[in-house]
């Protein structure tokens, strides 16, 4: 069962001039009516810039959850979280779940508290990642200035569309929306703005099946009455300083000099004036890639000993090896993050020779870096990935020094080949066989 909501921002007053469509129909809409005079559906945008703003944000709305629950019709009306363990987090819930009070990030143990009836699932990042790839391709059928976020986030930019569409992007993006429902099973939210910043904000405004529009006109007014966190960059601890200091508004933060914001908070305070005002010249780019490849996984218990956290890290390096390969991209610096039972964070790195997609390359550097951590101290999360990210063209190339490394290669591309045919269980490394690596 879909999930939608009923109305969008239209910060400018409606009239006969507003320009506005049905996002069921898409049946023009003239005056202001609250049900298109078509289908009678109340799912309406009117708004006095639509037809002129072309960049957009789009959200997939709780993503995990909604793919979980397109692949069984049974947990449609169910809480369901996304997470692992009593030690685990919420990756992400369903909309239902969130009502009881359950939000990302939150500790597994005290989500089951607020909505004990949820239903929790694994995460499936590799399921995840093929829908993802499908929202991706239609979001480039669009325009070729996309750039993701996330796997089921991204901006895009429409300008000069109109043409190949025959729609204006606003038109353009509803028919997107509608798109990903029939051909992919879930729902997206969008936000259409002049800018980054506003168009992020749009498309949290009417989550699920959202469209809002802020525009230029209004951007200022609309910003005021907001909370400083609602501004990139101002976590808790940050609006703490900022309410320390009087400050808990946009709108006061409008009123002040970017000079004296700069003084007071060095250069977050240039972003402070300038976002708080709706500026932000920052275009869409489709070479901003990802930073950062990782896996990790908090424990069930405690784990102290060296010889426990082997298997699982060989595991993760697997996971981290497998979202490489698949996207064609390769990491020279390798970083073993570990979390200790009073939750004080470990985070090693070591910078290889060359580019690797190898999860014996990976695993052999994570163990050189575990080694140093494991004097008895009881961790309850381990992690493992890869930073500076390039093309796969100039990773694992022949080691001369290691004549071992070669053979191993072969073995972790022969296995390779036989998961992809039979799937990701067919064969296991004797690290991981008999399920230790999946703790």
């Amino acid at each position: 069962m879909l999930q939608c909501s009923t109305f969008v921002l239209t910060m400018a007053p409606a009239s006969d001039k507003t320009p506005g469509f049905c996002r069921d129909c898409l049946a023009e809409q003239k005056g202001d009516v609250r049900r298109c005079h078509v289908c009678g559906s109340p799912r309406l945008v009117r708004h006095k810039e639509l037809y002129d703003l072309t960049l957009a944000h789009i959200d997939c709305d709780a993503f995990y959850a909604a793919v979980e629950k397109r692949d069984n019709p049974e947990l449609a009306d169910k809480p369901v979280i996304i997470g692992g363990g009593k030690r685990g987090v919420v990756s992400t819930a369903c909309y239902i779940a969130r009502i009881h009070g359950v939000r990302s990030a939150m500790p597994m143990f005290k989500a089951l508290e607020a909505c004990p009836q949820a239903v929790v699932i694994r995460p499936d990042m590799e399921k995840y990642v093929k829908v993802g790839r499908q929202v991706r391709a239609l979001m480039q059928e669009l325009t070729p200035l996309v750039q993701p976020l996330s796997i089921d986030e991204a901006f895009l930019e429409l300008g000069g569309t109109e043409r190949l569409h025959h729609d204006p992007p606003a038109r353009t993006l509803a028919k997107f929306a509608r798109r990903v429902e029939k051909e992919v099973g879930i729902t997206v939210s969008v936000g259409l703005s002049y800018c980054k910043f506003l168009a992020k904000v749009a498309s949290d405004l009417q989550k699920p099946r959202g469209f809002s529009v802020i525009g230029r006109e209004e951007a200022v007014e609309f910003l005021a009455p907001r909370p400083v966190t609602t501004i990139w960059g101002v976590g808790k601890a940050f609006a703490a300083t900022l309410e320390a200091d009087g400050i808990r508004t946009i709108g006061q933060l409008q009123q002040m000099e970017e000079n004296d914001l700069m003084r007071r908070y060095g250069s977050i305070g240039q972003r402070l004036s300038r976002l708080s005002r709706g500026i932000d010249d920052r275009e869409v780019h489709i070479n901003d890639a990802a930073k950062s490849v990782s896996a990790e996984t908090t424990f069930f218990d405690d784990i102290s000993r060296y010889d426990d956290l082997v298997p699982i890290l060989r595991n993760l390096s697997e996971k981290v090896s497998w979202r490489l390969k698949k996207n064609g991209i390769a990491g020279q610096t390798v970083v073993l993050k570990m979390k200790t039972a009073d939750f004080k964070s470990r985070t090693r790195n070591r910078r290889l020779e060359d580019p690797t997609q190898l999860a014996d390359k990976i695993f052999r550097t994570g163990l050189d870096l575990l080694e140093k951590e494991t004097d008895g101290t009881k961790f309850r999360l381990i992690g493992i990935g890869v930073t500076d990210l390039g093309d796969a063209g100039r990773a694992d190339p022949p080691d001369l020094i290691d004549q071992q490394s070669g053979r191993r290669a072969a073995a972790e591309a022969a296995m390779d080949k036989l998961r992809d045919k039979f799937g990701k269980g067919t064969v296991e490394t004797g690290y991981t066989f008999g399920g230790k690596g999946n703790r």
